[in-house]
């Protein structure tokens, strides 16, 4: 080969070469997109033709759910990508470049809004760029941290599932100019967010569904893609440090009502079960939100209250009716009829013995009566006919009649302490009647309550 034709290679290497490094810079590509429509200008040719925008999603995180303000707080990775229809490029012209990264200020963005965003400060993208495609396509993907309100139900806490949505569309456009939609379909999306998705412990992720929808605000009519979030609460905090003290407290409340009613300390130690219940009852209270359908724990707890209410004043009822029994030993009539007759019969008290016991006093006061009052009657016989025939009274009658009154004395004095122990023994029974009434309400209303609340929580 000659030198001339070897110079000739040579320079059309070097040529060709320098050619092929001047536009293989993504600057070239840049320069050779011309035409474009600024940030402000919808990048369509015919202005009546909609911008489709794609919108992907994949909940990485939930990062808190709060009850009392019904806030939910999550952590998603974002994908958005639409069309301009004044981008396009040939890679085989620039070295095989298909995409480039710019900064998303150069470029038309969709006024994407998130309808049930509560709070924008933490919304903001971390990452300003763009990934523009050779054929035109604009992908905006980022990761974003969102606080959106969520409508919860709590009747079932803290076995609750609360379905919360996030809905993505645009507030300016209507369907005529952007039209929003589902990049992946249900199945895609809830497999991409279980391949991610990181839990806390507080909350583990049931299903995510999503779904394209139109609503109309004004008059217009808007595009959106709703994404509907299931997610179940993790009860066992819940169980072992609420619901499990609440009903070890109900119980020893109910267990208290056996100890002797003549007991003084029972009361105190109910007072004192009462006030450990009620910190419990601060504590849930702290816990739930500001709501009209409350939940069935709630209910559960505040009637277990009013039961140990019920049952401290039961309890003050029952000391207050064995005081009186020193201070007032006649038992009032409707005690004995409507307490200590059918009361006691229905709360199957064995009275008959009580009552044979009452008339068989009863027969003996009678006879004492009318021992003395027959008594009396022949002393007036007697003194009248000493009257009327004027003989002197023996000595020996009048002692005998002295030892008949100290007699007759002893004998009353021994009737008053038994009548009195009587007494006693009526409003002790009729108390002991009531404390088995209390006792029978107070169980039979916590079985209940125990039974709502289970099936309200199978269920």
């Amino acid at each position: 080969m000659s030198p001339y034709s070897v110079s000739i290679l040579l320079t059309v290497i070097l040529l060709g070469t320098c050619h092929c490094q001047s536009i293989c810079s993504f600057n070239d590509v840049l320069q050779n997109l011309t035409n474009i429509p600024g940030p402000e200008e919808r990048p369509v040719k015919n202005w009546r033709s909609p911008s489709i925008v794609y919108i992907d999603l994949s909940l990485y995180s939930i990062v808190s759910l709060d009850t009392s303000l019904q806030t939910l707080t999550t952590y998603i990775w974002f994908n958005m990508a639409w069309e301009n229809d004044f981008i396009s490029w040939n890679p085989d012209d620039f070295c095989g470049i298909q995409q480039l990264l710019i900064p998303n200020s150069n470029f038309w963005l969709p006024d994407l809004f998130i309808y049930e965003m509560t709070e924008t400060g933490n919304s903001i993208p971390l990452l300003q760029y763009l990934t523009i495609t050779s054929f035109g396509r604009i992908i905006n993907a980022m990761p974003l941290q969102i606080v959106s309100s969520c409508d919860m139900n709590i009747f079932k806490f803290p076995f609750d599932i609360q379905t919360c949505t996030l809905s993505f569309g645009s507030y300016v456009f209507s369907v005529e100019d952007i039209i929003m939609l589902s990049n992946s379909n249900s199945s895609q999306v809830r497999k991409n967010t279980q391949e991610i998705f990181a839990s806390k412990g507080d909350w583990s992720l049931l299903n995510i569904t999503v779904k394209d929808d139109n609503f109309t605000s004004e008059g217009v009519e808007h595009s959106q893609v709703i994404y509907k979030i299931t997610i179940q609460r993790s009860s066992i905090v819940y169980v072992i440090n609420l619901i499990i003290p609440a009903c070890l407290m109900v119980l020893l409340d109910l267990a208290s009502m056996f100890i002797h009613i003549g007991n003084e300390e029972r009361l105190g130690f109910k007072i004192t079960v009462v006030l450990g219940f009620s910190v419990l009852l601060l504590i849930l209270n702290g816990i739930l939100p500001s709501s009209d359908n409350p939940p069935v724990l709630g209910i559960f707890c505040c009637v277990c209250l009013a039961a140990m209410v019920i049952s401290i004043m039961g309890s003050i009822a029952i000391s207050y009716m064995l005081m009186l029994s020193e201070s007032h030993p006649d038992v009032p009539a409707w005690i004995k009829l409507w307490i200590m007759k059918h009361l006691a019969r229905v709360l199957l008290f064995k009275v008959k013995y009580h009552q044979q016991d009452q008339l068989v006093s009863e027969e003996v006061r009678k006879r004492d009566r009318d021992y003395k009052k027959g008594e009396a009657d022949k002393s007036t016989e007697k003194r009248k006919k000493n009257i009327q025939t004027g003989l002197k009274v023996p000595t020996e009658v009048k002692l005998l009649k002295k030892l008949l009154e100290e007699v007759l004395k002893i004998r009353q004095e021994l009737l008053v302490p038994n009548a009195k122990s009587k007494s006693m023994s009526d409003w002790h029974f009729a108390a002991t009647v009531v404390d088995r009434l209390i006792l029978i309400i107070y169980f039979i209303t916590v079985i209940i309550m125990f039974a709502v609340v289970i099936v309200v929580w199978i269920a």
